[in-house]
């Protein structure tokens, strides 16, 4: 069983998340899912965290195709800069990091095009998060350390990027309600209630009985 939150930045969705993954007891994959992406690609968390779920930059694209051209014997084993890493990588990686997670027990999962990549699976319950946009910029300065100067940029850009990683992927529109089993506004209904909901609708889907 798997329930992938896909979440506005700034709208508290991987808060929801943590808060159904403790609830039901299982498995959490955000940060955790990053971490094994660098493992696997012999680089840092850091340089991981700034290229995910979005697309690369006109530089990044041209490092990425010279990469991809050069004869396998010029290319060192490990790269450590993500300049040299092309975007086909490490969509792939992710990928396969996420199908090796799922077969594993019930997850939740974080972002990273997880909706788009699991498909219409009979055993997947997708999730959107969402809000206003003063909420998110809100949000944004007092839970993840975004500049008051900053923040409504910062919103804009994040959640553009990954409107267009999806989209460059998958061909979907990554804000269409029709993508998803469930839309919250977190805003409106707080984090706590927000990950009530969710977990109501997934023992109502798969049958899981409420042990509280």
């Amino acid at each position: 069983m798997i329930i992938t939150v896909s979440r506005l930045f700034g709208c508290g969705g991987r808060d929801v998340a943590k808060g159904v993954a403790k609830t039901l007891g299982w498995s959490l994959l955000d940060s955790a899912m990053v971490d094994e992406v660098a493992a696997r690609l012999g680089v840092s968390v850091s340089e991981i965290s700034s290229r995910e779920e979005r697309v690369p930059s006109l530089a990044e694209r041209i490092s990425g195709a010279m990469t991809l051209a050069a004869p396998e014997s010029a290319l060192p084993v490990m790269d450590a800069s993500m300049m040299d890493l092309p975007e086909e990588r490490l969509v792939a990686v992710t990928k396969a990091v996420i199908e090796e997670a799922v077969q594993q027990g019930s997850a939740v999962l974080v972002g990273r095009g997880a909706r788009f990549l699991l498909g219409d699976r009979a055993d997947a319950l997708h999730v959107f998060c969402y809000a206003a946009f003063p909420s998110l910029v809100d949000y944004a300065v007092k839970h993840r350390g975004v500049s008051p100067a900053s923040a409504e940029h910062e919103v804009k850009k994040v959640n553009k990027e990954r409107e267009q990683y999806v989209r460059r992927h998958w061909g979907a529109d990554w804000r269409a309600m029709e993508n998803y089993d469930l839309c919250l506004d977190t805003a409106r209904l707080g984090i706590p209630a927000s990950a009530d909901v969710v977990v109501a609708a997934a023992r109502e889907r798969f049958g899981i009985a409420d042990r509280g």
